[in-house]
């Protein structure tokens, strides 16, 4: 049971940042936390792995001083490696797909958004740390009783994507690179990725776990 619990946090958050080098690649829009990131990217110029680093630091204090329930090794795995893992990915799909067409941008982007939920799904569900974002609407869901967990989801979302873009313009970001980071990608994500990690907990990450109890 503990060693599947931990091969489903490894994988969850791997799965995850891939995923976003997908939505990268797609620039329709990545998903609401990546367009908070990408607006304070733009205020301080800096590695997006090492400003991913700072950022989540913080977000840890929240959830170490709310519930430490939330956090373990998965929350390492996402606040250490996640950010280099995008960069990496991003990179590597811009070298493949150089002037990627509409077609591949769209597949992209859908794979993109597919991907992200089952890997938040994996992890969540093994009960081993969860991100240091997603901890924040889990403790609103689940401690301070504020509402199901896939309506905080889309509330945080919403906010994220409005700093995002609020930080993106005081920092002197052109209105005209808005649609690459904040586009349908993003209202995607803000609309459906908490019902869709809500339907991968209960179709394929919650039984798969309940195997290792047979």
């Amino acid at each position: 049971m503990k060693s599947r619990k931990i091969l489903m946090s490894i994988c969850g958050v791997m799965i995850g940042a891939v995923s976003v080098g997908f939505f990268k690649l797609a620039a329709l829009g990545v998903d609401p936390f990546q367009t908070f990131m990408c607006g304070i990217n733009q205020m301080i110029p800096i590695s997006f792995g090492t400003l991913y680093v700072i950022v989540n630091a913080v977000l840890l204090l929240f959830a170490l001083i709310f519930d430490r329930h939330y956090i373990g090794i998965a929350t390492f795995i996402n606040l250490f490696l996640l950010g280099y893992v995008v960069e990496f990915t991003h990179q590597t799909l811009l070298g493949i797909f150089p002037d990627a067409s509409l077609m591949i941008r769209i597949t992209s982007l859908v794979f993109g958004f597919v991907a992200l939920c089952f890997g938040s799904s994996v992890y969540m569900t093994a009960d081993l740390g969860v991100s240091t974002y997603d901890a924040v609407a889990l403790i609103m869901a689940n401690k301070w009783k504020l509402g199901k967990f896939k309506y905080i989801r889309i509330a945080t979302d919403a906010v994220c994507v409005v700093l995002g873009i609020t930080l993106f313009l005081l920092g002197d970001g052109k209105i005209s690179a808005i649609p690459t980071f904040v586009g349908l990608g993003t209202i995607l994500a803000a609309s459906s990725m908490g019902p869709l990690i809500d339907f991968f907990n209960r179709k394929v990450s919650i039984p798969f776990l309940e195997k290792a109890k047979k």
